[in-house]
């Protein structure tokens, strides 16, 4: 079984994003996945070592276009909300911590992750694609921080592209990722 690249076109001309910067992230992206085919199929050990960097590198992508939308973000769900609310206070107060975390120097990921087995939010950071992901945890919301998703359109001022994915997050997709793992976690403890 091979992976194919998804196709994320739809989100050309999204607000904050040019083109140019948006096909050659999805153009990165495909490399991932060509390199994941590649890799899942060789018997050597050290390929086998780069495995986890270049298959959460093609997941961690689709999860990241995936929870972005052209047209701007439509509201939280009910059941989000209520989730960050309990687990950061307020929305507002989770906004912070999220963009705190995409402040942070250096490359990796910021994510929103779900806790089935505690039923907890957290915002954490992704060092590269293969270290610093929760064991068991599922990615609600994902942003990239490597400098090929912003550098070409904000250079060196992060927070303007951070303000500018915040802008492009599609919630119904994020709600609707809580949604399925918390009812994955209900049938299996009715099983």
């Amino acid at each position: 079984m091979k992976y194919e690249p998804v196709d994320f076109d739809r989100l050309l001309g999204t607000s904050g994003f040019s083109d140019k910067l948006l096909k050659d992230h999805f153009t990165l992206y495909q490399g991932y996945v060509a390199n994941t085919n590649k890799l899942y199929e060789s018997e050597h050990s050290e390929d086998k070592r780069r495995f986890g960097w270049e298959f959460n590198g093609m997941r961690l992508h689709e999860y990241y276009f995936g929870n972005m939308v052209k047209d701007g973000p439509e509201g939280k769900g009910n059941d989000l909300s209520i989730k960050i609310s309990e687990n950061f206070g307020t929305e507002k107060s989770w906004e912070e911590s999220f963009k705190n975390i995409g402040k942070i120097r250096g490359i990796g990921w910021a994510l929103l992750s779900y806790d089935p087995l505690g039923d907890r939010l957290f915002n954490i950071w992704v060092n590269e694609h293969d270290g610093g992901n929760l064991t068991g945890s599922v990615p609600l919301l994902v942003m990239d921080l490597f400098e090929h998703a912003y550098l070409a359109d904000y250079g060196l001022k992060r927070e303007g592209y951070v303000a500018a994915f915040l802008k492009a997050v599609d919630w119904r997709v994020v709600s609707e990722r809580l949604e399925a793992a918390t009812s994955r976690e209900l049938e299996s403890q009715n099983a």
